[in-house]
């Protein structure tokens, strides 16, 4: 008999492009989160005082960030509820000679585009959550929500902020 990975989901709220803002909505969407990754343009440390209150945040730099160079990578390779999981700003550069798909991952978050997605690709599953509080081109505020089932299978959603 083949037993769990674990006794529950395993959730990451994912967050970029905050820039310094981050509504009560964008909290209470990203609360209950087993971890939390930032895809850069965290904005003041405030915010990211405020999300490690949630939960343990995996953080990298973003093109307009306060981060200092030495705070946050520019992509970060971790592990999180048992998966592989690629974090950067922009998409690109998560590609080429770093492809997830090269490194085992099986989630790739991006962000700066402040428009969420959500595509798969070749096993490695596309995440943008948006941004809680800049979205463009017509894009809601939103985050997204990353769930690992207790069966190692991984699904994302956007979530829409009112």
């Amino acid at each position: 008999m083949t037993r769990p990975l674990r006794e529950k989901p395993f959730v990451i709220g994912v967050v970029s492009d905050t820039h310094g803002a981050l509504s009560d909505a964008a909290f209470e969407a990203l609360s209950g989160s087993d971890a939390i990754v930032h895809a850069g343009d965290v904005g003041v440390g405030h915010i990211l005082a405020a999300l490690e209150a949630i939960a343990p945040v995996t953080l990298v730099r973003g093109s307009n960030s306060c981060v200092a160079e030495g705070q946050a990578p520019v992509v970060a390779n971790v592990r999180l509820g048992g998966v592989r999981v690629m974090v950067a700003h922009v998409e690109s550069d998560l590609t080429g000679a770093s492809d997830p798909a090269l490194v085992g991952a099986r989630v790739a978050v991006f962000g700066h585009t402040h428009r969420p997605e959500i595509a798969e690709c070749d096993g490695v599953l596309w995440v943008n959550p948006g941004s809680p509080s800049d979205p463009r081109q017509g894009s809601p505020k939103s985050v997204a929500i990353v769930t690992i089932a207790v069966d190692g299978s991984v699904t994302a959603r956007i979530v829409p902020l009112s």
